[in-house]
Formats: structure tokens, C-alpha cells, sequence
């Protein structure tokens, strides 16, 4: 089983579907994320538990020293996850209701194939057909977007299609992390579903492959405007980040454009905003208790003007970024108010070989802003038209002719 990173700041399938997809979960996205620290990062800060029972939700739960953030008590759901595992029961189940009733929204218990899923969803890669599937208010799955050329693609599947089964379960009213569990399998297997499109009933066979997506894409724009795409925080994606903002020629105005990112890694998130700064406060952290912070890298471009752009589908580590650009005053924000989700979970290995990753924190912007549940209110309002938007705002800054 792969190692499990310490810290997460991912999203979940709730809200508007939260897109914990193939590609992106989650994590997160499912996914989860959301971003992960590393687990020497959680070694190093010397963490111990802190907070107050919280009578209402029972003592499965806690709520966080000054957070007002539910979590699952972790010793409760460990031993609710022995007890069954000793009476040949599903441990993961016993663990779900543990944190389920805990009130936690954030928390989240993966066996060890959905453990081991989430880890390579951190590489930019996964086993699956390349769908994008989201949870609707009536509590049907839909198809929110096909990773082009995957086999979904190819069989002709599309974005808006609703998903009624897989390989005969019926998904409708499943989480999105359950039936993205359904869709995994391993490379070559085949997977059958069941759809409705426009009122007609369709039927897919279709068989796994290992797909990949590249987290980040860079396009030149005419007048000197460089459009960075960071479509999540996976490893590597910082660095590329960095790399993308060394090759821009002088005179260049940058667009960050973090639409749609569900987040991912914490660390990445970190030398993605040290771009852009020049060393400084990035965010602070609290868990169960103990506060911490994230520092950017020195030697960052402070100069050049820039823009980020963000929807309601910028999440969790992408926050992040966009609060630390916005407080720091290095960045004009631009687009609609982005998710909120700003708080932090922690993996916790149980007995039967699972993983329930519980929050037992929060995260602050710069300017000491809680994002959870609020999310961040662009400088600049705009829906469909915020890259033109954005523009205008780099001519202003002076890029272009």
C-alpha cells in the first residue's frame, strides 16, 4: 500500500458535485484533496491533538480549537473499524458511520484500491474510461465532461449524459467517490454502463486504460499575455508553474488561470504561488491546535503583472494560492466566488488495512481570512467573459501595445 501523505486539503463529492472525478478528484478529488502534505511535513511540526467535545454530534466528534470545524474522533473510528473487523465485518463500513454521524463533511474512509487510486490521481495518472462525473440536486450521477481521446470519448459519450448503473449497480443517489470506485478497475477490464441521454436509454461496454492528464498548459495570447492552466496541484505542477513563468519573455502580463481546479497538493500549491512572490507568508495552518505556516520560496517574479482567474470550481489548494496572490497584493483576482474549502484532513491508517481521512483543522489566508465555507470574492466580478476581462485588466496594468 502506498505511503499515506499526512495533510490534505481536498474536496469532496458534496455541493455542486465537488467533480471528485477519473481524473480529478477528491479526490479529489476527490478527492479528496485539495492539496496533501507530505508525512515528514506533518513529523516535523510536532502535532498533538486539541479541542472540545461537541455534545450534539455525539462522542464520535470533536470540534477543532477555535475552528468550529466537526471532525471524526479518530480513536473512535479506529476502534468502531477493529470491533467489526474481529466480528468478520466490514471495518471500513463501521468506520464510514463513525464519521458520518461524527458531522464531519470533509471526512472520508478509502479501502485499499481507493487509497491507492487517490495516490496515482496525485501523479496526474488513473486507471479508468476518462469520465468527469458530478452529483446533481435530484441525486443523479451525470456526466460532466470526457477526457478526450480516453474510451468514453471514443464510444461517443458526452457531457450531460446521466449515468444510471455500473456493471449493473445503480448509482443514482451514490456519492460520486462510490461511483467513482465502481468505475476504477485495473487496465483492460471491462466495465458496462448504463445511461440515459435525452430520454433514451444507452449501453456501453467499454475497458480501462491508464490515462494521464498533463496538470499544467501554457498559451501565449496576442499583445504579450502568457495564460498559465493549472488544472490541478498534482506533483510536479509547481515546478512546471515556475518553469512556465522563467520562459516568459520582459513585457509579459501572466493569467493564472485556475478555473475548475479542485486542488491537490499543498506543496505544490506553495512553489506554484513562489512564481509570484518574492518569499512571504503563503497561509497559515492549524491542527488540532498547533499553528503553523507556509512560506513561499524566495526569488519569484514581483514585477510582472498578473491576473487569476477563478470560478466556483476553484477549490481547496487552489484557494490557497489565489488568497495568498490576492492578500499579498500581487495578484488581481477575476471571475466568481470560488468554492471554500479550507480545511484540513488527516489520514489515518485503520486496522483492516483502510484509510479514514478525517479534518482536524483549518487553513488562513495571509490576511488571516478562514475560506471554508465562504470561499474568495473576486477583485473583478465576471462569468463567461472573465479571460476578456482579464485582459483589459493586464492593458491597464501596461502589457500589450
Amino acid at each position: 500500500m502506498p505511503g499515506l501523505p499526512a495533510f490534505c486539503l481536498r474536496p469532496r463529492d458534496l455541493r455542486r458535485g465537488a467533480a471528485l472525478t477519473l481524473a480529478f478528484i477528491a479526490a479529489v478529488g476527490t478527492a479528496a484533496g485539495t492539496g496533501c502534505w507530505d508525512r515528514a511535513d506533518a513529523v516535523g511540526a510536532g502535532l498533538a491533538a486539541a479541542g472540545t467535545q461537541n455534545p450534539a454530534a455525539g462522542p464520535e466528534a470533536s470540534r477543532e480549537a477555535g475552528t468550529g470545524t466537526a471532525t471524526a474522533d479518530r480513536e473512535a473510528v479506529a476502534r468502531a473499524a477493529a470491533e467489526a473487523a474481529a466480528e468478520g465485518k466490514s471495518g471500513k463500513k463501521a468506520a464510514e458511520e463513525v464519521v458520518s454521524r461524527s458531522g464531519d463533511r470533509w471526512g472520508m474512509v478509502y479501502d485499499q484500491g481507493e487509497y491507492a487510486a487517490f495516490t496515482e490521481d496525485l501523479d496526474g495518472r488513473w486507471t479508468g474510461v476518462g469520465l468527469w462525473i458530478e452529483s446533481r440536486r435530484d441525486d443523479r450521477i451525470a456526466v460532466e465532461k470526457v477526457q478526450p481521446g480516453s474510451p468514453a470519448d471514443r464510444s461517443g459519450l458526452r457531457a450531460g449524459d446521466r449515468l444510471l448503473s455500473v456493471d449493473g449497480h445503480a448509482v443514482t443517489g451514490l456519492r460520486v467517490g462510490d461511483v467513482v470506485a465502481l468505475l476504477r478497475g485495473g487496465a483492460g477490464t471491462p466495465v458496462v454502463l448504463h445511461l440515459t441521454r435525452d430520454g433514451a436509454d444507452l449501453t456501453e461496454t467499454l475497458r480501462r486504460e491508464q490515462l494521464h492528464t498533463e496538470p499544467v498548459t501554457v498559451r501565449e495570447l496576442p499583445g504579450g499575455i502568457t495564460v498559465i492552466k493549472v488544472a490541478s496541484f498534482s506533483r510536479g505542477s509547481g515546478e512546471q508553474v515556475r518553469a512556465a513563468v522563467r520562459a516568459a519573455g520582459p513585457g509579459t502580463g501572466f493569467m493564472l488561470d485556475l478555473r475548475g481546479n479542485p486542488g491537490g497538493l499543498v506543496t505544490e500549491a506553495v512553489t506554484a504561488a513562489s512564481a509570484f512572490l518574492d518569499g512571504g507568508l503563503v497561509a497559515t495552518y492549524d491542527v488540532r491546535g498547533a499553528q503553523r505556516a507556509l512560506y513561499a520560496s524566495p526569488g519569484g517574479d514581483t514585477a510582472r503583472p498578473l491576473v487569476t482567474l477563478v470560478d466556483g470550481g476553484t477549490m481547496s489548494a487552489a484557494e490557497l494560492v489565489t488568497g495568498a496572490l490576492q492578500d499579498r497584493g500581487r495578484a488581481v483576482a477575476v471571475g466568481t466566488r470560488t468554492f471554500g474549502k479550507g480545511s484540513v484532513q488527516m489520514p489515518t491508517p485503520l486496522p483492516d488495512g483502510s484509510v479514514a481521512e478525517l479534518t482536524v483543522g483549518t487553513y488562513r489566508t495571509p490576511a488571516g481570512r478562514s475560506l471554508d465555507g465562504s470561499g474568495i470574492t473576486p477583485d473583478l466580478a465576471a462569468g463567461e467573459g472573465a479571460e476578456e476581462r482579464a485582459r483589459t485588466v493586464l492593458g491597464g496594468l501596461g502589457v500589450g501595445p
